[in-house]
């Protein structure tokens, strides 16, 4: 079995499309569980609607954490609760990594978004997932397998981290098991974070805290201002109106 774990805070947006595309998928032996960090929206209603397990969370980290320990699988998958899966992508992306022999993965992305910018900058991370997969591998935490024992190994997240906890995940996790990039799939991701903070500013800011790791160590304080769950400025009108 595979268990999904998504960690939320106001995700009522979003997660219904990623829920939907669950549902969509031709591989079906997979729970979900929804780590959720108190939620003022109806993410949680949402996502028992959906038939999803769901638990306490906190910051992205913790809610990973607590997720994995009531899972059922022999398999994790962490994801974003504003991605989206192609109906192919569970059984194509559990197939290879059978075939491959890898015990923790991640994937190229694809943005939700037709614009040029947003392809260059996606087609540019790509580029760095494949170029440092073998001496310091990176895998974002919207899209992260690795098999239930690995994990534990690994001491799961870091929970003292502010940002870049995934990297760090998955760094720590390669020096223990077998990474790979899957090949065959890609997943959707959303561009929301770009649109709020500026395409500019992020590009920054990840580039910022890598160097951080690299060269400081794991970041324990918010010095790159990181906020998880920030609603949308329309949906934070609406609530408040």
């Amino acid at each position: 079995m595979l268990s999904i774990v998504i960690p939320t805070f106001n995700e009522e947006k979003y997660l219904p499309g990623l829920l939907k595309s669950l549902q969509e998928q031709t591989f079906k032996d997979y729970e979900i569980i929804v780590a959720d960090h108190n939620s003022g929206d109806a993410t949680r209603t949402i996502a028992l609607m959906a038939g999803a397990r769901v638990v306490g969370g906190g910051r992205p980290a913790r809610g990973r954490n607590l997720g994995a320990q009531v899972a059922r699988g022999e398999w994790l998958l962490f994801l974003d609760a504003d991605v989206i899966l192609p109906s192919d992508f569970l059984e194509k992306a559990m197939a290879e990594l059978l075939e491959k022999g890898y015990f923790v993965a991640s994937c190229l992305i694809d943005p939700l978004s037709d614009r040029k910018i947003d392809r260059v900058l996606h087609d540019a991370v790509n580029l760095g997932f494949r170029a440092s997969r073998k001496i310091y591998p990176h895998a974002p935490g919207f899209c992260i397998f690795i098999r239930r024992w690995c994990h534990e190994l690994n001491d799961g997240f870091n929970e003292k981290m502010m940002l870049a906890e995934d990297c760090d995940y998955v760094l720590r996790a390669s020096k223990l098991c077998r990474f790979g990039l899957l090949k065959s799939v890609r997943i959707l991701v959303s561009v929301r974070r770009l649109d709020r903070d500026g395409r500019f500013n992020v590009s920054v800011k990840y580039l910022a805290s890598d160097a951080h790791r690299i060269f400081l160590g794991p970041i324990e304080t918010n010095i790159f201002n990181y906020q998880f769950g920030y609603p949308d400025k329309q949906a934070s009108k609406t609530r408040s109106g």
